[in-house]
């Protein structure tokens, strides 16, 4: 489970910082003017998102997720309900994501759902595997600082 989880966070950590470095490519809310600009926002901005979130996906986001999936196991060996153990453990995620409410609630449906398409694949990971589940978030942090610096080099050339 463990492994699971901490596959699920280098994913959707990822996935977390790319949506976020589109939808918010200028958290200081200036008014990016042309599409270009957009872009390179967007880009430049990926990387900084992936260093500040990634690691509370990991640390938080992988506890409150075993928290919530054993409670829900818990109330569902309790109940009769069919699907208990999806809808507590979903809402339990969406509790936990209030922290920092559209920010942290993003993240956490990202890696439910991220962690849930996993689960069904009944799979059991391993070690290696996670370690490598880390080379997404380093390319694609490699691959946003590295247009941050081409768009750097071209605009002052």
């Amino acid at each position: 489970m463990l492994k699971r989880k901490i596959i699920s966070a280098s994913i959707s950590g990822t996935l977390f910082a790319i949506l976020l470095g589109f939808v918010m490519p200028n958290p200081f809310r200036e008014q990016v003017v042309a599409e270009q600009n957009y872009f390179y926002s967007a880009t430049n901005i990926i990387s900084l998102y992936l260093m500040y979130s990634l690691p509370v996906i990991l640390i938080y986001g992988v506890l409150a997720s075993i928290i919530s999936d054993k409670v829900a196991e818990f109330m569902s060996k309790k109940s009769e309900i069919k699907n208990i153990e999806i809808i507590v453990s979903g809402v339990l995620h969406i509790v936990f994501g209030l922290v920092l409410l559209p920010y942290s609630l993003g993240a956490s449906v990202l890696f439910f759902v991220t962690d849930r398409i996993l689960q069904k694949q009944n799979k059991n990971f391993y070690w290696l595997q996670v370690i490598k589940s880390f080379v997404i978030p380093l390319t694609v942090w490699i691959i946003s600082l590295s247009i941050s610096w081409i768009e750097h080099f071209i605009n002052n050339s």
